[in-house]
């Protein structure tokens, strides 16, 4: 294979059976192309595959930004418009047949490369918006040109916003400030950086075939089946080096047991695609999962009034509890002709589809208490958000949506039960949703609440990745649907609702002028008193026009079996496989020796 960085595949100094981690995502993947995924399950492995130049601390809380393929830090210009990223030397790229047998180093120009195809009208990225906010000098410019067809987007015209003026050195340019220009560069499921002979070799099958420079490569793929990855041969020489909180007692044992062992931890990840709770709860009391996010109706099972189930810690399984940034919300399309527009009574609709969902007892019931009523897009753990703020996303009061029914002349005409539109049309409901017992327990929920409402409801049931196609063009109502946030600003969830990001992220289709004018003018600015004053006149607009109906602020209740070591969920983003050890070998001989269950470790 010629020269290249010596590779950590062979079994010195470890364990001669290869360490493997079983773990389960509850819906399917759509594929492994960064610039053409938007899903959590697709982005949790390209995470695993691609590098960013910068990572989240694994350990850190709340959060650190550390330099990953980055020698270090940016180093930025007095008026947050520059940066200048220096680029380690000796990283290398998986081996592919598209690199002709020879060793791939990572070059500035790769990122380069990646960043431009989001830009592409090729691409056709639904994550466009998300980049467009960078504000890099002269891509819309090259977008434009291939937009109006007059030649295929150039990739190689040099452009004042992203330069590679050297084989090691990057430099970004933006149009306007960007003071948290460093999170742009610390997700690397979506910006890390993709080989262009690559993508040239793959064509239309690129998102089967994905190449990076990561701890993680892709060696099988059972669309909405199994993934199954393998350690990187060609990765890096990296340790484990998390910096948890002097304070934060279980990061310090993590720290303490893993620090300084060469990354991956593991060999192999078997990732299984059980879309049914039960057989996932299953899966892992049988030891067939090394970890498992509890199913919300199992939760009282496995963590009784919030501690492990005696049955669970009698046998060495241990829990984490977690409040993550994320949220559930019920989008409405704007463009559709029943429950979208601005005009007054199209509002009076969406406002009493909202006061008419009990949210309190879906988190009581179909929760089990594992959540929060949301009150805006904000979610915990980013910034702007203020656990005291109370709004009336979060009211239930069905006289009062009734009330509104009646008044925009959603009444019964015929006597049937059922309101009509107020043109005397039928009035009926359409949300999308998924066969899997969660959503079908939220389904009921929300029948329940539009039958007291006098509201017909249909149920549009379709696989995840299919509903999530029919979402981006516009062709669904209603849907629920959870985000986690990949950062800790709040930006990121205002994306939700921002005008160019319609059939992008912007699900909803969501167009409001001065709610753009704000989201831009948010981007320029440092966190501070404006900032925040511009983040609640965002909040209050969305809470006026109700694009969005938002939930609940999910709690996580993750279970690890005994010899999964240094288990964290982590913050922003989803990586965490290559910070694990799976060890049963050990987990045994502790066993033996203390004839007891295993005591919780990190």
């Amino acid at each position: 294979m010629g020269a290249g960085p010596p590779g950590p595949g062979s079994t010195e100094g470890r364990a001669a059976a290869p360490r493997v981690l079983r773990c389960a995502f509850p819906a399917a993947e759509t594929g492994f192309d960064p610039a053409r995924i938007s899903d959590l399950y697709s982005r949790t492995v390209t995470g695993h595959i691609f590098d960013g130049l910068y990572k989240y601390d694994y350990l850190a809380r709340p959060f650190l930004i550390k330099p990953n393929t980055a020698v270090a830090l940016p180093e930025a210009s007095a008026d947050h418009r520059r940066f200048v990223v220096r680029l380690r030397p000796g990283i290398f790229f998986a081996d592919d047949p598209a690199f002709g047998g020879r060793p791939r180093e990572l070059v500035a120009a790769d990122y380069v490369y990646s960043l431009k195809r989001f830009f592409d009208p090729a691409v056709n990225s639904p994550v466009l918006a998300t980049m467009q906010d960078m504000g890099l000098v002269g891509l819309e410019a090259l977008r434009e040109e291939a937009a109006r067809g007059r030649r295929p987007f150039d990739y190689d015209r040099p452009i004042e916003g992203l330069q590679a003026p050297d084989r090691y050195t990057l430099v970004f340019v933006t149009r306007e400030p960007r003071p948290r220009f460093l999170l742009n560069l610390a997700t690397g499921d979506l910006t890390g950086a993709v080989a262009r002979e690559v993508v040239q070799a793959y064509g239309d099958r690129i998102m089967e075939h994905p190449v990076g420079t990561g701890p993680f490569r892709l060696v099988q793929w059972r669309r909405s089946s199994r993934i199954v990855l393998e350690r990187n041969p060609r990765f890096r020489e990296l340790a484990f080096d998390g910096e948890p909180a002097a304070d934060d007692g279980p990061g310090q044992a993590i720290a303490h047991r893993l620090r300084g062992r060469r990354l991956p931890l593991v060999d192999r990840v078997e990732v299984s695609i059980i879309n049914e709770s039960q057989p996932r709860w299953l899966s892992f009391l049988d030891q067939r999962l090394d970890q498992l996010a509890v199913p919300l109706e199992f939760s009282s099972l496995a963590v009784p009034g919030g501690e492990i189930a005696p049955h669970l810690a009698r046998r060495g399984i241990r829990a984490h509890r977690t409040a993550v940034p994320s949220r559930t919300l019920l989008f409405f399309n704007m463009e559709h002709p029943v429950v979208g527009g601005y005009t007054a009574k199209r509002v009076a609709l969406r406002r009493a589809i909202g006061l008419a969902t009990d949210v309190q007892r879906e988190i009581r019931l179909v929760r089990r208490g594992q959540a929060i009523a949301a009150q805006s897009v904000v979610a915990p753990g980013t910034w702007g958000y203020d656990p005291l703020l109370k709004t009336s996303n979060s009211d239930h009061d069905l006289p009062r949506a009734r009330a509104l029914l009646d008044v925009y002349g959603y009444v019964d005409r015929d006597g049937d039960g059922w309101r009509e539109q107020p043109d005397g049309k039928p009035l009926v409901l359409e949300i999308a949703s998924t066969p899997d017992p969660l959503s079908r327990q939220m389904d009921e929920l929300f029948k329940r609440s539009m039958d007291a409402l006098g509201v017909r409801l249909v149920v549009r049931l379709g696989q995840w990745p299919e509903q999530l196609k029919a979402a981006r063009a516009g062709e669904l109502m209603m849907w629920t649907l959870g985000y986690s946030a990949a950062d800790p600003d709040a930006q990121s969830a205002l994306n939700l609702l921002y005008g160019p990001a319609a059939g992008g992220q912007n699900l909803a289709r969501f167009r409001h002028p001065r709610f753009d004018a704000l989201y831009e003018r948010m981007q320029s600015l440092p966190d501070g008193p404006e900032r925040l004053a511009l983040l609640r006149e965002a909040q209050r607009i969305t809470l006026a026009w109700l694009p969005h109906r938002y939930n609940v602020h999910p709690v996580a209740t993750d279970l690890v079996q005994p010899w999964l070591h240094g288990y964290r969920r982590p913050l922003y983003g989803s990586q965490w496989w290559q910070y694990v050890d799976v060890d049963r070998a050990e987990d045994r001989r502790e066993r033996e020796g203390a004839g007891s269950p295993a005591a919780p470790q990190a």
